[in-house]
């Protein structure tokens, strides 16, 4: 992994990923559960949030590493989960969103 760009992330995030996601604390979930305190929380784990039991079973613990590896192809890393994006195939775009979620998510 390499150092990611927030500013980049922040853009990716907005146009990729923000329909379905919200990362401010205490924000809703949408299709997708809120990300915010994302980072070391069980996969599976979000308050409020009606994940598969996919989601649930497969025992990740997100830090930047797994992130990393999920947002490549989510439906290859977890499957059976009802996440419909495809991934991010760049590491450097990895690298970016996953920068902006730990700033953001905090």
């Amino acid at each position: 992994m390499e150092p990611g760009d927030k500013v980049n992330g922040a853009k990716l995030f907005k146009t990729r990923c923000a329909q379905c996601h919200t990362v401010e604390k205490g924000g809703p979930n949408k299709v997708g559960p809120n990300l915010h305190g994302i980072m070391g929380r069980q996969s599976g784990k979000a308050a409020g949030y009606s994940y598969t039991e996919a989601n649930k079973n497969k025992g990740v613990q997100w830090d930047e590493q797994t992130l990393f590896d999920y947002l490549e192809n989510p439906k290859k890393y977890i499957p059976g989960t009802k996440m419909a994006f495809n991934g991010f195939k760049k590491p450097k775009d990895r690298n970016d969103v996953i920068a902006y979620l730990r700033d953001s998510c905090a």
